[in-house]
């Protein structure tokens, strides 16, 4: 069944359409999920505050107890001067304590019963250290014998292990549940990913096949009316006419294509800022980076006469641009400087070769120079035999001292691009710096 102009585009408006809901339904959930995540951090900071009080509480009781103790045994009155210091300081961190667990209503009885023992384990221990003072040794035994003390102390720790084992589980709790939403944000990533690309193969296909669609009717048109002068004028006029309403859709195609990429660099930008995670942020800049990239090659085709190739020295020139900007922006210094050979690539061989300048300029301005400053100089040039050669290079601190680390996401996109490109992959420790190449096979224009 032949394709329809307004086929084509209400399917481009319905597709779109499903891709921007996608957009947004990835967008909601990266934002839920770090709404949680702020949750979960506030939650984890008062929980390990309250379980330092607690070590704190029990640490200073038996400070004071073995002070109390060794006073007791020896009469050497060096063991009463942590005494009094431990005595206050366990005061201070049962305070500390019951005011973290103010919110905490079903813990009002224990808290309760915690400040009544702890208050009488140092009466108890104060009475023993005053009889002492006052040499009624037999009567501070008889009082320290009747196990009072330790059994006060026992029943302190009970309380005092149960707040550190609640703070553990509930610290415990939280990491699963962060783990569970990391991997449902993977997951919603990854399917909202493939829907939008999707979406964007199913509009470049039905574009594609409205124009070859176009292109047969030409071809049917001039066959049929070969011998008829006039009406050879008429047809041609009439595909003529087509042709150009079918490259101005195409041309519009691609301009829809490159605006909502912006669009999807643009959110990620925003959720970039709103995310505190710094794996994250930098997960989400890198990915702004390679969606950046794609989308000025389609700006390049909706702008260019030649919808099948791209011009590199005027794509990479503006990619490269586009690249030294976002990096400033990010408080690094680095400079660059390029010198692209005029060559035309086709449109999927653009998409790559700008993906893999992508990832090794960001990874150059992340990692070459640490101390700040420093030159990254880009290269592309045709090679001897239909071939061509990227070179990207630095004279930082080389690869193997910039101590990067990650998760191997952008090697396995250089690896991936260079094998689309039918190109190999080197790097160079050069002493100082790092060099890349990619040297790709050149498809005639």
């Amino acid at each position: 069944m032949p394709i329809t102009s307004r086929f084509v585009v209400r399917s481009t408006i319905v597709l779109l359409a499903i891709g921007f809901l996608t957009l947004l339904g990835i967008v909601g959930t990266t934002i839920w999920l770090g709404e949680r995540a702020q949750i979960y951090f506030n939650e984890a900071i008062e929980g390990r505050d309250t379980r330092a009080y607690a070590v704190e509480v029990r640490n200073a009781v038996l400070a004071a107890e073995t002070s109390q103790r060794g006073y007791i045994a020896t009469g050497n009155e060096i063991y009463l001067a942590p005494y009094d210091s431990a005595k206050t300081l366990a005061q201070a961190q049962l305070n500390r304590l019951k005011r973290a667990l103010v919110p905490y209503r079903e813990s009002e009885a224990m808290v309760s019963r915690l400040d009544a023992v702890l208050a009488e384990k140092f009466i108890e221990m104060d009475q023993t250290i005053k009889l002492k003072i006052e040499r009624n040794d037999d009567e501070a035994l008889a009082l320290l014998r009747t196990n009072r003390g330790k059994a006060l102390m026992d029943e302190a720790n009970v309380f005092l292990y149960g707040i550190i084992l609640a703070m553990d589980e509930r610290l415990t709790a939280g990491v699963n549940e962060q783990r569970a939403n990391a991997a449902m944000l993977r997951w919603v990533s990854i399917i909202g990913g493939l829907i939008i690309v999707l979406v964007i193969a199913g509009a470049t296909l039905t574009v594609i096949r409205y124009t070859r669609e176009v292109a047969q009717a030409r071809d049917e048109v001039r066959e049929l009316n070969l011998g008829l002068e006039e009406r050879v004028k008429e047809r041609t006029t009439d595909l003529a006419r087509a042709r150009d309403r079918a490259e101005l859709l195409l041309a519009e195609v691609n301009h829809r294509i490159a605006n909502s990429l912006s669009l999807v660099a643009s959110l990620v930008k925003l959720q970039t800022n709103a995310v505190a995670d710094p794996a994250a942020k930098a997960a989400l800049e890198e990915t702004q980076a390679r969606i950046s990239a794609v989308s000025l090659v389609h700006k390049r085709l909706y702008s260019a006469g030649d919808v099948r190739f791209v011009e590199q020295g005027e794509y990479l020139s503006s990619l490269l641009e586009h690249l030294a900007i976002s990096m400033r922006g990010e408080g690094l210094g680095a400079s660059l400087r390029h010198e692209i050979e005029p060559l035309k690539l086709p449109t999927d061989a653009s998409i790559n070769l700008g993906v893999v300048v992508t990832e090794w300029i960001t990874n150059a301005f992340k990692y070459a120079y640490p101390e700040g400053g420093g030159e990254i100089r880009v290269r592309l040039s045709r090679l001897a035999e239909d071939r061509a050669e990227l070179v990207v290079e630095d004279d930082g601190v080389g690869r193997n001292k910039a101590g990067v680390q990650g998760t191997g996401l952008g090697t396995r996109i250089v690896n991936a691009a260079a094998r689309a490109l039918k190109g190999d992959v080197e790097y160079v420790d050069r002493h100082p710096g790092t060099l890349a190449r990619l040297t790709f096979v050149l498809q005639p224009a």
